[in-house]
């Protein structure tokens, strides 16, 4: 009996432990991917309203997954071509420094799902005033859902829920901009 019990042991003890297996939920290394995906989500969350202040649509739509979606009050737009064109109708293609408007991102909030992940953040999008100062445009709450492919995250969805002012009310404000009144 003693004898089949140490080689049960000993055979246990041989046996390969798939990698999955090998790290528990609370072991350093799955602490320390948790801790990297977190900082990986917040960068895209960053890059974001970077690339989009700098009209670096290129780099802005590669943050999202081929069939990405953008979506707000005004529509949705399904794909990296489809958010690209939006982009250059809602903002232009011209070149040079962007002196009209940048994005600050805040309240990053992620939560974490193995190769998926959802994302809740604050926005706040900072316009040039009559006399050149900084005046509060647009505020809300972005809703993201992301995914890892090939190694990267990604968002898969995006969702833009303005908050002050009213989609109505940015969009009479939005209108008048653009038709410099």
């Amino acid at each position: 009996m003693m004898t089949i019990r140490w080689f049960l042991a000993a055979a246990l003890a041989a046996a390969p432990v798939p990698l999955a297996a090998q790290a528990a939920p609370d072991s350093v290394e799955a602490r320390m991917q948790r801790v990297e995906d977190n900082l990986a989500i917040r960068r895209i969350l960053v890059d974001y309203a970077a690339f989009l202040d700098g009209r670096d649509f290129d780099a802005y739509v590669a943050l999202f997954t081929p069939d990405g979606e953008w979506t707000n009050s005004a529509g949705s737009h399904k794909g990296q071509a489809a958010i690209r064109q939006m982009l250059e109708k809602t903002v232009g293609t011209g070149s040079g420094p962007n002196r009209t408007n940048y994005h600050l991102i805040s309240n990053p909030r992620i939560d974490l799902d193995g190769d998926r992940a959802t994302a809740t953040s604050r926005y706040l999008v900072v316009m040039r005033g009559p006399d050149g100062s900084p005046t509060p445009g647009l505020a809300g709450v972005y809703r993201d859902e992301l995914v890892r492919q090939d190694g990267e995250w990604k968002i898969r969805r995006r969702v833009a829920d303005d908050i002050m002012p009213t989609p109505e009310e940015w969009r009479k404000i939005f209108s008048a901009q653009r038709s410099g009144q």
